[in-house]
């Protein structure tokens, strides 16, 4: 194998493959980055055996061929290099010769018949939706993703097509983000998917852009295309809980509050908080909101700011990270909350399709 190609274009193409690279991996191969040149160009595959990543580039091919070669130095050195042009030479016992300017490297690959090869997704459904709506999407849901391994299935993102819509969600059981969309296109059957918490923080750092995004759905896989990657992931087995059954039916009161300066603020108050386990106690008065906080080892502090209140006056009280994690990525100016009472689910409204739900805390 022998081509030419460009040095800014491979580095990035190896910077948007490595993030899967495995470091601890009984495969030694997937410590290294796939590479297979011919009359299409060049394409790099790395993957971790749960995700699979690809991306292409045109080049110089000389000769066609194939073999893998490790990822972290093989992007080391491409940062390194100065000149314009990179030229890679593989010998058939999978000896990478990089020459660059003045510089000259040679790295020791593995055969690329041990690399995990690519498994084809029977689709059960399809869609297409625009890169950057379904980045705004992602991030809209994957903070509320579960840690705890207990119920596998709420550790990832559910993915769900019904009449049209794509709805992603997330949840750990003590509040639940819901972020709804509709695609350009969608075939195929309607059902549920859940996509594991790592390929969606992958697609997160990958999509860019307005450009289209395919995204084909099997019973135990999914595929992210776009016109610069494709993404392979398996998908989590199991039944996605009824998140409908939380979302509360009406509300007797609501509150109208500017994103920014309630996040502002929240982030002031916390500073006076000294474990996981304090909260703050927001109090509604007046179109007025009082935020307090307090801990026996730092001290106590509060903040106002001018909302606008429906219906009677009430206190609530909240982590303050889960009240603070959807303002930090929301796009819309202001957000409102819907309030039963201080005890029940409170809902909150962002940006169109969005809506979080949050238990507040019970206290003494």
């Amino acid at each position: 194998m022998k081509f030419k190609v460009n040095r800014e274009k491979l580095l990035k193409c190896l910077q948007r493959v490595n993030s899967v690279v495995g470091t601890r991996s009984t495969m030694a191969v997937l410590s290294n980055v796939l590479l297979e040149a011919d009359e299409k160009g060049l394409a790099l595959t790395t993957s971790d055996v749960e995700i699979r990543i690809t991306t292409h580039l045109d080049c110089e091919v000389e000769t066609p061929g194939v073999t893998t070669v490790p990822a972290r130095k093989f992007l080391s050195l491409v940062s390194c290099f100065v000149e314009d042009e990179v030229q890679v030479e593989a010998d058939a016992n999978n000896h990478v010769k990089l020459d660059c300017g003045t510089s000259s490297f040679t790295l020791l690959g593995l055969p690329p018949t041990d690399f995990p090869e690519v498994r084809e997704v029977e689709p059960v459904r399809q869609l297409k939706i625009k890169e950057n709506d379904f980045k705004r999407m992602l991030n809209s849901v994957t903070y509320a993703v579960s840690a705890e391994d207990s119920r596998k299935v709420l550790t990832g993102v559910l993915l769900t097509v019904l009449d049209g819509c794509c709805t992603l969600v997330a949840t750990d059981g003590k509040r639940l983000a819901i972020q709804e969309q509709n695609p350009l296109s969608v075939s195929g059957n309607d059902g549920d998917s859940v996509v594991p918490l790592k390929a969606a923080n992958e697609l997160k750092r990958l999509l860019e852009g307005d450009g289209e995004l395919e995204i084909v759905l099997g019973e135990k896989q999914c595929v992210f295309r776009t016109a610069n990657f494709t993404l392979t992931s398996k998908l989590i087995e199991g039944n996605y809980p009824n998140y409908r059954q939380v979302i509360p039916p009406g509300c007797q009161r609501r509150v109208e509050i500017e994103a920014a300066k309630l996040l502002s603020k929240i982030e002031m108050v916390s500073q006076v908080l000294s474990d996981s386990s304090a909260y703050v106690v927001l109090s509604f008065r007046d179109n007025q909101l009082r935020i307090t906080g307090s801990s026996s080892e730092i001290g106590a502090g509060s903040d106002v700011m001018e909302v606008k209140l429906e219906g009677e006056p009430f206190d609530v009280s909240f982590k303050p990270s889960f009240l603070a994690d959807p303002l930090r990525v929301t796009t819309a100016d202001r957000i409102v909350l819907k309030v039963n009472d201080p005890f029940n689910p409170v809902a909150m409204e962002g940006h169109e399709g969005f809506l979080y739900v949050i238990m507040p805390i019970r206290n003494k």
